[in-house]
């Protein structure tokens, strides 16, 4: 039976069963995982931070070398801890302050461009992201959502066919073949009604991802993987936050 059927890629059952044959230092639990979560957030910040800092000081030009400084830093650093789960205790930091960088510099041209018509557009993106966390783990920690093997089959079916449809839309993009739909400021139905879809998505993964770092435990999965799961559980955020984000500028939009 297989335990681990996420729609994020970083969390799978053959990775933490690998895993199980490294307990040298100890085994994984849930607290140490929501720990090391913390410290990754924390290091999100503070690339978040230097990112604000460095367009209030008057250097705006730099927020587009930082955001692609965050989406391939963070791409690499991702690509390697799913590879070599062991890694995280030293890559998970890095990919923090990588994705710190990436979504600091988009809030604060997002924020800088709604100023106007759509003041404190981040806050209300950085609370509703945590409101939706907070409340899918309250679903799953009182059991009304159960991560069933049907409800993994659909939500990894369309995780994956978010994925694949966000790789044509950007291949398409490199011959300048662009979807008025996908844009961040169209306010469209079909635009707003794709976003609301994909939060709807992300949301619940977060749901798999709390099974999983709660079975690892149970699993005895060795201590390094604390830092795999919080990894994971971090990607699921920043995902979440981006596309909240994407939904309140579409809204901005409308209002100009």
């Amino acid at each position: 039976m297989a335990l681990f059927e996420s729609g994020n890629p970083t969390l799978s059952e053959k990775i933490f069963n690998r895993s199980l044959a490294d307990q040298h230092e100890g085994t994984m639990t849930v607290r140490g995982s929501i720990n090391k979560f913390g410290f990754l957030m924390l290091m999100v910040l503070a690339g978040a931070i230097f990112t604000w800092r460095e367009f209030t000081l008057g250097r705006p030009g730099t927020m587009q070398t930082f955001m692609m400084i965050g989406l391939f830093g963070g791409l690499i650093s991702a690509i390697i801890i799913s590879f070599k789960p062991a890694t995280a205790r030293y890559l998970a930091p890095a990919y923090a302050i990588f994705e710190g960088l990436l979504l600091g510099a988009l809030s604060v041209v997002i924020n800088n461009a709604f100023s106007k018509s759509y003041p404190g557009i981040v806050m209300q993106a950085v609370g509703l992201t945590f409101a939706v966390a907070i409340v899918m783990f309250l679903l799953y920690n009182f059991r009304i959502i159960k991560p069933t093997a049907k409800f993994k089959a659909v939500l990894v079916s369309a995780t994956l066919g978010i994925f694949l449809f966000y790789m044509v839309m950007l291949i398409l993009s490199f011959f300048h073949v662009n979807m008025a739909f996908m844009s961040w400021t169209d306010a469209s139905p079909l635009g707003i009604g794709i976003s609301l879809f994909v939060i709807a998505i992300a949301a619940l993964n977060l749901i798999l991802d709390f099974e999983q770092i709660e079975t690892g435990e149970a699993m005895g999965a060795p201590k390094y993987m604390e830092w795999y799961g919080a990894f994971g559980l971090l990607v699921t955020l920043v995902w979440l936050y981006i596309e909240i984000l994407k939904l309140l500028s579409r809204f901005a939009s409308s209002r100009n």
